[in-house]
């Protein structure tokens, strides 16, 4: 299976033009922790994480859909969130984040690899670096 270069995903993020003026970045943990924390390095807000889970370490459906482990515990109220995951292929983590969050102000999503208002791409899948 492919790798992506980190310094290629870094250098992608570097050139993201975010329009929105985000107020935060919520990662979606486990998987969005390192691409949230990418891109926090270039916009430097808010960070937070919440913890939905779907699917095991072998990547095999562990639930019927995907749903929130804990509480959220900070406040996103009217807030614009980049809500951040490493791949965004089917949607469905995304869908329950955003009904999550759904009292926020604006919702956008990154993803490193997916369908997303910022992807840096959107092909078959391919190994995360900090995945070896």
């Amino acid at each position: 299976m492919q790798i992506k270069p980190i310094e290629e995903i870094i250098k992608k993020i570097n050139e993201i033009k975010f329009q929105e003026g985000f107020d935060m970045i919520v990662a979606i943990a486990n998987g969005g922790i390192i691409p949230a924390a990418m891109v926090n390095q270039k916009l430097n807000i808010d960070f937070q994480i919440i913890k939905i889970n779907f699917k095991d370490e072998n990547q095999q459906p562990r639930y019927n859909e995907p749903k929130l482990l804990f509480p959220v515990n900070f406040t996103f109220y009217n807030q614009k969130i980049l809500l951040v995951d490493d791949r965004i292929k089917t949607g469905s983590t995304i869908k329950i984040a955003k009904q999550i969050l759904k009292d926020a102000k604006l919702i956008k999503t990154f993803a490193v690899n997916g369908n997303a208002d910022y992807a840096l791409y959107n092909e078959d899948c391919f190994m995360f670096p900090w995945n070896l």
